[in-house]
């Protein structure tokens, strides 16, 4: 009996405990949308799409799991704010200050960035398909080139070309950007573009004493060329390409590798 009611007892606590606690994240809710200054606010797994919150003060708040997608944030104030597994889907954030933000797991696909400032930021997890306006100091050579990878994995080409690009305007001797660009340019059917890259990429590779780069970027722009004088032959081409794709998937995952 006694250990009935003592857990009775700790049930209606625990109940009693959470009232103020939910009471407390409806107040910032509340507060968020009827004046736009919430920092350090709690809320956590939110409803805010298509929230109007430009210029909003929320440096600090606690955004876990919220949904703001296609939200206007422009000019808002998320210094510092925990944004992780947030949707920011389509949001826009031109403008905004993400100086030290959490963004683990963020989803920021179709996000707008221009003018952004994402200083003290890790965007090596959260998800970047169709950003706009990225600058290029918002990221590593490093962090880009591996957004790129995985676009094109995906199919994604332009995205992963905006990704490459970025990679080399940040350093323009990161000789994985270029092959990169090579293989995303071959895939397009451009090997023109495809040719050139991959030999400056080949030419930075060497350069940097990395072999299997440079030796990759050799056997790729050697392979491009041999399928180009079995064109006539159709069989021969069929079995090139065949030969080629299996090439080509190797030449990706070793994109990575290259700069361990």
């Amino acid at each position: 009996m006694k250990a009935a009611i003592a857990s009775l007892i700790a049930t209606l606590t625990t109940i009693t405990l959470s009232f103020p606690s939910e009471a407390e994240n409806l107040s910032h809710l509340n507060q968020l949308l009827n004046t736009k200054n919430c920092n350090n606010c709690d809320l956590s797994s939110a409803g805010l799409i298509h929230a109007n919150l430009a210029g909003a003060r929320l440096s600090g708040a606690n955004l876990v799991n919220a949904n703001l997608s296609q939200a206007n944030l422009a000019g808002a104030d998320l210094t510092g704010a925990n944004l992780t597994g947030a949707s920011l889907y389509g949001a826009n954030l031109t403008g905004a200050n993400l100086t030290g933000a959490n963004l683990t797991g963020t989803d920021l696909r179709n996000t707008y960035l221009m003018n952004t400032q994402l200083e003290g930021v890790d965007l090596d997890t959260a998800y970047l398909d169709g950003v706009k306006g990225i600058a290029t100091d918002a990221a590593t050579p490093e962090q880009f080139h591996r957004w790129g990878v995985r676009e094109s994995d995906r199919g994604n080409y332009q995205a992963a070309i905006a990704h490459y690009n970025r990679a080399i305007a940040t350093d323009p001797e990161f000789a994985p950007a270029y092959l990169g660009l090579g293989i995303v340019y071959y895939r397009t059917d451009n090997q023109a573009q495809a040719k050139t890259h991959a030999k400056i990429a080949a030419k930075l590779f060497e350069e940097q004493e990395n072999q299997l780069g440079k030796e990759t970027s050799n056997e790729f722009v050697e392979t491009m060329e041999l399928m180009s004088q079995i064109e006539a032959d159709i069989e021969k081409r069929e079995r090139g390409a065949s030969n080629f794709g299996k090439f080509l998937g190797g030449v990706g995952s070793l994109l990575l590798q290259l700069m361990l």
